[in-house]
């Protein structure tokens, strides 16, 4: 069994600007397209790619009950609340950051096989992002 203490994380410094950057979202909020599978309620250690050109109105979240998770209410008014694409692509418009990922990651952030998220999950997200054209990621939580 891997040792799960809490280890540092490295310090990576910003070497170009926001202009030229790629920014990505990794959000643990149980975002995901109404056509995709929902995330299991019960816990779940998957992840559900989303593309940067996604239209607002497709997207839904599947996460525990509110009063064991988190509260919905806002992000359901506004998805931008837990996966602000569409600010990304404000900031795009107006050359504050570079470019808007082709591909977002969502998690629904919540599983009881934490060793099978930390060995598993966890390294698998970070290898897709860093197989991306990415410069950094915007993490987000539900």
């Amino acid at each position: 069994m891997a040792d799960m203490s809490r280890r540092c994380v490295p310090y990576t410094p910003v070497t170009r600007k926001l202009s030229e950057m790629t920014i990505a979202i990794v959000s643990t909020a149980g975002v995901h397209l109404k056509d995709q599978e929902p995330f299991n309620t019960q816990g779940d250690d998957t992840w559900r790619v989303l593309p940067g050109d996604v239209n607002m109105a497709d997207l839904m979240i599947t996460h525990g009950a509110p009063e064991e998770h988190y509260d919905r209410t806002q992000a359901n008014q506004d998805m931008n609340v837990i996966f602000p694409i569409e600010r990304l692509r404000e900031l795009q418009a107006e050359g504050f950051i570079g470019g808007v990922a082709e591909k977002n990651l969502t998690l629904m952030g919540y599983s009881l096989r934490l060793q099978k998220y930390y060995n598993e999950t966890a390294p698998a997200v970070a290898k897709e992002i860093e197989r991306s054209p990415v410069d950094a990621v915007l993490l987000t939580a539900g």
